[in-house]
This record gives structure tokens, sequence and C-alpha cells, in this order.
């Protein structure tokens, strides 16, 4: 269903009051789409965000919400910056920045910009279902190409491969531009109950397989690692293994970061449908981050079978953002009996 609120295309704010004030059904709804999401056409004011503390200086979004739905998302967080759910509200809510290419290549073109790699996804992912209707992604990308400034892209989407034409074009204008692909395990079970709006683990890895075969810089995160869902060491074997026979050129790995309203919903996850790991969830996240001896006894098992399946790094360190490597000493917990 689209929201119709009018002649003016509202911004994303607009919107929030006014599910705030009534709730959805406050909208009124048109028919748009046979599918359970709700998507509302709005305007940007600004394509390119500028981020502090981060691998990289700007963000693209040209949606928000997510219909990907995966309950550990870190992006869940944002909507809390609307007065929005964390919960239903940023899977069935799905805002579309119509205007989004138009204004980002009015900031591309400004004798100012200095071509700075831009991440894309970074708080919705660019190619969740809707964007085969609207193709603001790939509008972007075009934009990129134009304006030549390289993009660290991160997608669950195997819909990407559509754009490899334009991929390939931004690899000969550009220097640095990656694809990274999420694939935080290939385990069925584990992939059902965290991702369910997700295309299959192994289409994704056929995606990353048709792009480095179209020479384009392609990888896998497997972010977030989830403890007691995708830690054990036999799924991460598997996964590995799979990464590597689909000729991935680079694998990042990172343990799950709770905060704020993605804390908030994976907690209620949890009590819902996996109640008796929420006390050792509880242990194991007294803070943001795992403890610091666990996070490393996981990077060391992810790292001992990148090199038994001959997977390299790119880089010294790939993290997605709101994934930060943890550089203090975790406080003293009681160690989660998770199995690992």
């Amino acid at each position: 269903m689209l929201f119709d609120l009018g002649p003016r295309l509202l911004t994303t704010r607009d919107v929030a009051r006014a599910v705030k004030d009534g709730g959805a059904e406050a909208l009124t709804e048109a028919q748009r789409r046979a599918d359970e999401a709700r998507y509302q056409e709005i305007h940007c004011r600004s394509a390119l965000n500028r981020v502090k503390g981060m691998p990289f200086s700007w963000t693209l979004n040209p949606y928000r919400g997510c219909t990907h739905a995966c309950h550990y998302c870190f992006a869940r967080r944002y909507q809390t910056h609307f007065e929005l759910g964390s919960g239903d509200e940023f899977s069935s809510m799905i805002f579309v920045k119509t205007n989004f290419v138009d204004v980002l290549r009015r900031e591309l073109d400004d004798p100012k910009w200095t071509r700075d790699l831009a991440a894309l996804g970074t708080a919705t992912d660019p190619y969740q279902p809707i964007e085969g209707h609207y193709k603001l992604s790939r509008g972007t990308l075009q934009a990129l190409v134009a304006g030549r400034t390289p993009v660290g892209l991160i997608t669950k989407g195997p819909m990407i491969v559509r754009d490899i034409d334009v991929l390939q074009d931004l690899s000969k204008v550009t220097t640095g531009s990656t694809i990274y692909v999420s694939v935080p395990t290939t385990d069925d079970d584990a992939w059902r109950r965290l991702e369910p709006g997700t295309a299959h683990p192994l289409q994704r890895l056929r995606a990353v397989r048709a792009m480095v075969d179209a020479g384009i810089e392609a990888g896998v995160l497997m972010s977030p690692l989830v403890p007691g869902f995708t830690t054990q060491p036999a799924k991460l074997e598997a996964t590995v293994k799979a990464i590597a026979d689909h000729g991935a050129r680079f694998v990042g790995a990172n343990l799950l970061f709770l905060d704020g309203g993605t804390r908030d919903h994976f907690m209620r996850f949890l009590a819902s449908d996996f109640p008796a790991l929420v006390d050792q969830y509880d242990r194991l996240y007294a803070s943001k981050y795992a403890p610091k001896d666990y996070t490393e006894r996981v990077r060391k098992t992810v790292g001992m079978l990148k090199a038994r399946y001959g997977v390299q790094n790119r880089r010294r360190q790939d993290e997605s953002e709101g994934e930060s490597r943890v550089t203090a000493p975790a406080p003293e917990v009681a160690q989660a009996t998770l199995q690992f």
C-alpha cells in the first residue's frame, strides 16, 4: 500500500509525526503493490550524509526502513530518531526518497565535492524488493559514475546483478569501489529465524560469483555473527567454505552489536521465540558488545577457516556501520553458556 498524503511530497519527519499522532491508520492509504508493506514517497533535502567515526565519511540511503526485517539489524535504532518503532514499523513502513538521484547529481556536480568514497546501504538495504520498481539504487550508481565517485556498497539483495553493467562502469572511472554482500551464515534454520525477509544465502553468494566473474571487486561480510545461532564452529566452517566456493575476493566478520532500538527489538524477539536465551544474552551483552575474549575466539576461528579455504581479505578491516571493533576491555561479566 502507498500512503497518499496529498500533492506535496512530505519529508520523513512529516510522516513520522503523523504516525506518532494517529498511528499508521491515520494516513490515507491507496492500493500500490500486492504485498504487506506500505510505501511512502517522500522528498529528501540532501542525499550525501556526513558521518564521523567510521571508515568512510559519507553515506547514501535512498530508502528508509527495510522489508528484509533482519532481527539484528543495527539500522532499527535509527527509526527512533523519528519516534517510530524499531519493530514492525521498521520493516513494514518504507520511505522512498523519490528525488534522491536528482539531489545526489546536484551534490556531486558541486565544484567543492572532492570525490570521497560514499557508503551505500548503511541504514537500509539498497536492493530490497521495492528497488525493482523505483530503481533508485541503480540511478544512484549511475550518478556516482558521472561524478567519478567511488562507492562501498553493502546489500543482501541478489537484485544487484541487474546493475553489473553500471558497477563495471564505476570500476573503470574510480579507485576503491567495492561491493560487500552480507551473508552471516548459510545455515538454513538460522537464516529463516534471523532474516525472514531476505533471499536465501546461496542466492546472495551466486550474486557474488556473477560480480567477481564480471571483474567487480566483490566479497562477503559475515556480519553480524549472532551468538548461539551462527557462531558454532561447524556453521562457521560451512559458511566460509561456501563463500570460498563462490569466488569471493575477501571475507570479513564481526560479532553482533546491540544498542538502542536494535537491542530492544532483538531482546523482544528472543523473549518471544527463544526465551531460554534471554538470560544468557543479558549476561553476554552487559554492554553494547560481547566480551573481548569471546569476540576474539570467534574471530580466531573465522581467521583459521579463511586460511584453510584460501579466502584472502582485501583489507585489514572489514566492518559495517554500527559494528565497530572493540578497542577497550569489556566489563567483567559471567561467560554465557551459549554454544560457540
